[in-house]
């Protein structure tokens, strides 16, 4: 068994992206027996109040200490695009050698973007 980390966009329609969310989750769990779908952010969307920037920063905390500690295999992308926490998730799997599946076209549209830019030779 593999943990696969979901990472999806939850700003602006908050509602909407977790519906999408137990979607994917529903969707993992019926067709990949072998791959446990992990969004431990969705917990604290729905029990945090995102707009209080302490509450909102032990969120921060906690999905960050999954990640840097070998707890996750591989971290999926999924969304209609890249979300400013979804690079921080994204940064820091790359940090930790944690592979990262895009998954959806935009997210791979702009994952791929992402990677070239990084590679880019700099030129002043």
């Amino acid at each position: 068994m593999k943990i696969a980390y979901i990472a999806h966009p939850i700003g602006g329609d908050v509602e909407e992206n977790l519906s999408k969310i137990r979607a994917i989750v529903k969707q993992i769990n019926m067709e990949e027996p072998d791959v446990v779908p992990f969004v431990p952010y969705y917990a604290d969307c729905v029990s945090l109040d995102d707009s209080d920037p302490v509450q909102r920063e032990r969120g921060i905390k906690n999905d960050t200490y999954l990640l840097e500690n070998g707890f996750i295999d591989e971290l999926r992308l999924y969304g209609d695009r890249i979300s400013q926490g979804m690079i921080s998730e994204i940064l820091l799997a790359w940090e930790h050698g944690i592979a990262i599946n895009p998954i959806t076209e935009k997210t791979k549209k702009e994952y791929l973007e992402m990677f070239e830019n990084l590679h880019q030779p700099y030129h002043s």
